[in-house]
């Protein structure tokens, strides 16, 4: 318990200070800690995360000032009390040890009370927090705001979905094998599921519990990816057929660049502007024996990378707030400003701005986001439109797109495909 507290208060520390989860969970158990240990540090990680605001609740409930040095290892403790299978008195004595392994053993009589004053108090404070909008909801006031005036009654319900576990969720490559066939397979192995139809014969298969994908079967062989049910619904979307020329403009980390490749013979280039994330698509379409055009650019600079051939499909899954993903990332809603949201969508301008000339006529443009918020969303179809006059939205995407809300079994995706007339 003491290492994993001191792992995941470190975390936590650098989450908070603006680094991504994701690369920090990477970085940060060394190479020696214990698989279990990882696996248990992650959950504490992601776990105060997606409480924090009911976590910080508590600790400005028990401390009148914030012990520094410290905060981040009591937020983790209270975590691990109200969310884990650990004894109360192993995660108070543990945090007690962690305090003078940090090096502040003056402060550690200090942890020890708040810890044991938190479960003195803990029904006191939760009914406290239950008329905090922050403490109940999880995310910043601003970011409940605006999901309450832009989704209406759909607002809370939102916010309520994104503080769920996220599914273990698999694509089957239909290049290789059947769904059906697939589900057969999780039969046989005594694998529990439920597969939802995204389009067609194509079904996303949702596992009841979670696996490690070197135990998922035909997974090392290319059978089967992870993805989300609602990213599995984008590169359907672009109706795609034999022959055409292709272009994912942000591909990164490369869920929806194979998934293009699986479902048609196309030519295919895909860009990032970060070397490092691309090499991820790299080793997707090599699990997956499939194979693209691969370029490191800024899919808006169209002078650094474009050869003057037209395509026939785009699509630009465009960088933006996240907030329709914030169960899978729930450092998100916490690192992101209410301000970042116009730059996102100053940057997605840019880029539809860049890549709508490269449309060939009867083309089409599939724009995505796995934004939920209507600046990144409605209100850039509306703009695009209105620039483009050789625009049109596709059949079947209303007046200003599709937005997929978090669901049980989906995060939140928007998307809107545009044909050039």
């Amino acid at each position: 318990m003491i290492e994993i507290q001191l792992i995941a208060q470190a975390c936590l520390a650098d989450v908070r200070a603006g680094h991504n989860l994701t690369k920090v969970l990477s970085e940060r158990p060394q190479a020696n800690t214990p698989e279990g240990d990882r696996a248990a540090v992650r959950n504490s990680v992601y776990g105060a995360c997606r409480h924090l605001g009911f976590l910080m609740f508590a600790l400005d409930f028990l401390a009148k000032k914030r012990p520094t040095g410290v905060e981040n290892l009591i937020l983790v403790a209270i975590y691990q009390i109200e969310h884990t299978r650990a004894a109360n008195h192993a995660v108070v004595n543990a945090a007690v040890d962690v305090t003078k392994r940090l090096g502040h053993e003056k402060l550690s009589g200090l942890v020890n009370a708040i810890l044991r004053n938190y479960l003195r108090k803990r029904d006191v404070i939760k009914g406290a927090a239950a008329l905090d909008e922050r403490a109940t909801h999880q995310h910043p006031l601003w970011w409940v705001k605006k999901v309450r005036d832009q989704l209406g009654h759909h607002g809370d319900a939102s916010l309520a979905k994104s503080l769920l576990h996220p599914n273990l969720t698999l694509r089957v490559n239909v290049r290789k094998l059947a769904a059906d066939d697939f589900l057969e397979t999780l039969d046989r192995e005594g694998i529990r599921y439920r597969a939802r139809a995204t389009q067609g014969l194509h079904k996303a298969v949702i596992l009841d519990e979670p696996v490690h994908v070197k135990k998922i079967p035909g997974f090392t062989g290319g059978l089967v990816s992870v993805q989300d049910l609602g990213a599995q619904t984008t590169a359907i979307r672009l109706d795609l057929q034999d022959g055409h020329r292709v272009l994912d403009a942000c591909a990164a980390p490369g869920g929806k660049t194979t998934h293009i490749l699986e479902l048609a013979d196309v030519d295919l280039m895909a860009l990032d502007k970060d070397k490092e994330r691309l090499g991820r698509v790299t080793e997707n379409l090599s699990r997956l024996n499939l194979s693209c055009k691969l370029k490191v650019a800024d899919a808006s600079d169209v002078a650094s990378w474009w050869d003057g051939r037209l395509f026939d499909r785009i699509l630009v899954d465009a960088p933006c707030s996240a907030s329709g993903v914030t169960r899978r990332h729930p450092d998100v809603k916490w690192s992101r400003k209410e301000g970042d949201i116009e730059q996102f969508a100053i940057q997605q301008r840019s880029l539809l701005s860049s890549l709508w000339k490269l449309v060939d006529r009867g083309g089409k443009l599939l724009y995505s986001t796995c934004s939920i918020f209507r600046e990144e969303n409605q209100d850039q179809v509306r703009w695009f439109l209105g620039k483009f006059t050789d625009a049109a939205l596709s059949p079947g995407y209303g007046d200003d797109g599709h937005l997929m809300l978090p669901g049980e079994d989906n995060d939140g995706f928007f998307h809107a495909l545009f044909e050039k007339i």
